[in-house]
């Protein structure tokens, strides 16, 4: 079935830029979460979060000018689900890029670092930001239409350079040094890639010419291994925000990208001969070694039985032997799911695993966000935050036109052993 309402556009982004240096603020972490200890090994819980925030605008700067002050309603909104949640590390995405970390650190000082409804603040002394290929040109016609320009024709959905992008907020360090992002990959350098065949012709794998295939990343908008210090161990933390498996043609050019888009962090993390076609922005190939701590995360815009991906795409991840899955749920989904009926009703997936509230005449609502740790983390909690009707915090999710966004954030809390406690 396909999803017909553009809900989740940030959706098709990303940036072939020269990556600039990131800002990330360095200032002691406020760690207030309890420390486990044994006479064998310590602990440290953590909570990884996910949320796209819907926190795009229609304009370059727009993000920028709406943050300067403190009065944003969406932006005020998004930051109270944030300080009830109370996420180590955030991942947003549909957060617009702006050059310098603008907007990023204007969200963190002007709504996280203030009380919003009475919530207690929450302060990120470190902040992870990049280019994205969102609304960068490409200077070819990719959708075929006849003309060049446009959304359609940027490397990654987008009106304007950045559009839909991403941000991590970590109140542990990133270590900005080992960074690696992979904006730049070309989709054509990933073995069996899925490239869309033109149905006009007998040819497969012919949508896109070679000269745009020389040009065309994998990423709609970037992947990024940020690898955050927990007690002198790491985690990666892998982000990234596939594009939506819709808003394309019978080639399915967007299904395609968004199922190898996924792909990409499986064999990243299967490593070895896996992962040996993986090549960063700065040149450095393969994946991680065996035995790393990760963690992904994203709107991956693909649930295991509905909607319009691939049959398999998120399976790619969920089947993967180094990942766990906690099946982060809420009974506010469920309910969600009865009330709004539609294609809800159709649904295979259990609807209490539900992270997106879609329209539901064609979509309904999906499971479409994640936070998949390594199997050499322990998980110890999980959730959606999608409060029933009623209750305290439903009137940030609330109904069309939403409060925040069509999304939930998603948590899962794990410990990281071996670390050294304070």
């Amino acid at each position: 079935m396909r999803i017909l309402a553009r809900c989740s556009a940030g959706l098709l982004a990303a940036a072939l830029l020269v990556i600039t240096a990131p800002t990330v603020a360095a200032a002691p972490v406020d760690d207030s979460r309890p420390s486990l200890s044994s006479a064998k090994s310590a602990q440290q819980t953590v909570r990884f979060a996910t949320y796209n925030a819907s926190l795009n605008r229609s304009a370059e700067g727009e993000l920028v000018r709406d943050l300067t002050g403190p009065g944003d309603a969406q932006a005020r909104a998004i930051a109270e689900v944030v300080q009830i949640n109370r996420p180590d590390v955030l991942l947003l995405n549909e957060f617009d890029y702006a050059p310098g970390n603008r907007a990023a650190d204007l969200f963190s000082a002007n709504y996280l670092a203030v009380g919003q409804n009475g919530r207690a603040p929450i302060e990120y002394p470190y902040v992870y930001t990049a280019p994205s290929n969102t609304g960068v040109p490409s200077g070819f016609d990719l959708n075929n239409d006849g003309r060049v320009g446009g959304p359609d024709d940027a490397l990654g959905f987008g009106t304007f350079e950045g559009q839909y992008g991403m941000v991590v907020y970590s109140r542990y360090p990133i270590r900005t040094e080992s960074v690696r992002t992979f904006q730049n990959f070309l989709w054509k350098d990933m073995p069996g890639a899925l490239l869309p065949d033109n149905p006009v012709t007998g040819t497969t794998g012919d949508w896109y010419s070679a000269d745009e295939l020389a040009v065309l990343p994998l990423s709609s908008k970037s992947h990024w291994d940020i690898p955050v210090s927990v007690g002198g161990k790491t985690v990666h933390v892998l982000a990234s925000h596939p594009t939506p498996p819709v808003f394309d043609g019978e080639e399915d050019r967007n299904g395609k990208r968004n199922s190898d888009e996924i792909r990409f962090w499986s064999d990243y993390v299967t490593g070895g001969p896996t992962a040996s076609y993986v090549y960063d922005d700065d040149g450095a190939a393969g994946g991680l070694k065996r035995g790393e701590r990760f963690v992904v995360m994203g709107d991956q815009n693909s649930d295991p039985h509905d909607g319009d991906s691939l049959p398999g795409s998120i399976r790619q991840l969920l089947g993967n032997k180094l990942i766990q899955d906690p099946a982060p749920s809420s009974a506010g989904a469920t309910e969600a799911s009865a009330l709004q009926g539609g294609a809800n009703a159709d649904h295979r997936s259990d609807p209490q695993f539900d992270t997106a509230d879609f329209e539901d005449r064609g979509a309904g609502n999906i499971r479409a966000d994640y936070v998949l740790p390594s199997r050499s983390l322990r998980i110890t909690d999980s959730g959606v935050f999608w409060p029933q009707a009623g209750t305290p915090g439903s009137e940030l999710t609330g109904i069309f036109p939403f409060p925040t966004s069509d999304h939930r954030l998603v948590f899962v809390d794990v410990t990281v052993t071996g670390v050294r406690l304070r």
